[in-house]
């Protein structure tokens, strides 16, 4: 196998330092990805299998990519215990979406790819790279040629799963994860504050169609046991009201985060799927 290149960076972020991991292809195909792990917006770093196993398994791809070691939420007493983490200070929003901004924009004027980048993420990353998908879309400039979303959390008020979805949620107890009450206070710890009052670009699901007229086009993984799905689905859903090209899967079997399970064969399924549609990009 082609050697790659792996290196941090410590770039001069929009709150101070912002440290990056680059994963440069021997055989580079010209395209890159602009990525952010998951975790709650309180948890993971760049070493998790989310973020490390995912950029390695790309850059065999040919692809480059940047993985964004953006700032964290705060653990608190209440989600010590939730996420299996000890509490400590944290940030809230717009920190990490800032960084995720201001690292796309690094990448792209950076000599890493000559090509198109993409920008994506895993469950909370998905959250940070669509909302930042949709300010670069905004504010103008260069903007992701793809977004590129792992069973991204998007809404912090969803609706109900649907009678396939419950039964599935149902008979898999473990995976039932993500009840209204868990989702609605990962985002108020995200955010801060009462989640009825973010914006779009923190809360992305809630953006209607006419927001979303210039957002790039989208491939979307989804897992099948997974209530955050419901969340995906209907931003999808209003990509398209939108005449955004959006293709969305559901990876069979899974429950949710199975980037973060490179032993699970989902996990190459997904990727792979992710880095053809990637190297369709100019």
């Amino acid at each position: 196998m082609t050697a790659h290149d792996i290196r941090d960076h410590v770039l001069d972020g929009p709150h101070g330092a912002l440290r990056v991991r680059v994963y440069s292809p021997g055989l580079p195909s010209g395209h890159g990805l602009v990525w952010a792990h998951g975790g709650g917006f309180a948890g993971g770093d760049v070493d998790m299998p989310e973020a490390d196993a995912v950029a390695r398994a790309f850059v065999d791809h040919g692809i480059a990519v940047v993985s964004v070691d953006y700032a964290l939420a705060p653990v608190t007493t209440a989600w010590a215990a939730r996420l299996d983490a000890d509490e400590r200070d944290g940030v809230h929003y717009p920190v990490p979406h800032d960084e995720l901004v201001a690292a796309f924009r690094w990448a792209v004027s950076s000599e890493i790819s000559s090509g198109s980048w993409a920008i994506g993420g895993a469950s909370a990353g998905g959250n940070l790279a669509t909302g930042a998908a949709l300010r670069l879309a905004h504010e103008g400039g260069v903007v992701p040629a793809l977004a590129v979303l792992a069973y991204p959390t998007l809404q912090a008020v969803q609706a109900a799963p649907d009678r396939e979805l419950r039964s599935l949620l149902d008979a898999d107890p473990a995976a039932d994860v993500f009840p209204p009450d868990f989702v609605r206070g990962m985002y108020e710890n995200y955010l801060g504050g009462d989640p009825a009052q973010a914006d779009v670009y923190a809360v992305p699901g809630t953006a209607e169609p006419a927001a979303l007229a210039s957002f790039p086009p989208t491939i979307m993984v989804n897992d099948e046991t997974d209530e955050l799905r419901v969340s995906g689905e209907a931003f999808a859903r209003s990509l398209t009201a939108a005449g955004v090209e959006v293709a969305v899967a559901v990876e069979p079997g899974t429950t949710h985060g199975h980037l973060n399970r490179p032993e699970e064969a989902a996990f190459a399924a997904t990727i792979d799927r992710f880095a053809a549609r990637i190297l369709q990009l100019p």
